[in-house]
């Protein structure tokens, strides 16, 4: 099982552009990845919503995690796991997307309130985090 290649939406394309400007991030795959491992730490599962992947953003698995994409992936199949769902190709896919997402809206919503000025100040959203 494996996911080739992650798409956006436009608004998590702007929301990326945003916590770029205010984070001085320059790879929106270091981004994606924050935002991915902050909403996998939230206990709930993320809304079932429809995500239209309608922007220009989309990169290949291997630029999301990188040198630690399997590590990435048990990630993913655990928290599918945990939430009581099947390990499939489209639940990996889908699932990988509503976290994504969510976890980019989560980042937006802290530069729109001003608590990321930088890169360190990603670290002090995560709870109990010793960084």
């Amino acid at each position: 099982m494996s996911i080739e290649t992650i798409r956006l939406s436009q608004q998590a394309k702007d929301q990326l552009i945003r916590i770029k400007r205010a984070t001085g991030i320059q790879n929106w795959n270091v981004i994606c990845r924050w935002a991915f491992c902050i909403s996998c730490q939230e206990p709930s599962t993320p809304a079932p919503i429809r995500i239209v992947t309608d922007s220009s953003v989309e990169m290949k698995w291997n630029v999301f995690g990188g040198e630690f994409q399997e590590i990435y992936l048990a990630l993913l199949k655990q928290r599918i796991k945990n939430d009581g769902m099947d390990i499939d190709e489209e639940t990996l896919s889908s699932q990988l997307k509503l976290h994504l997402h969510r976890g980019i809206g989560y980042l937006a919503s802290k530069v729109s309130n001003k608590q990321i000025s930088d890169v360190s100040g990603l670290f002090s959203i995560l709870p109990n985090s010793d960084v």
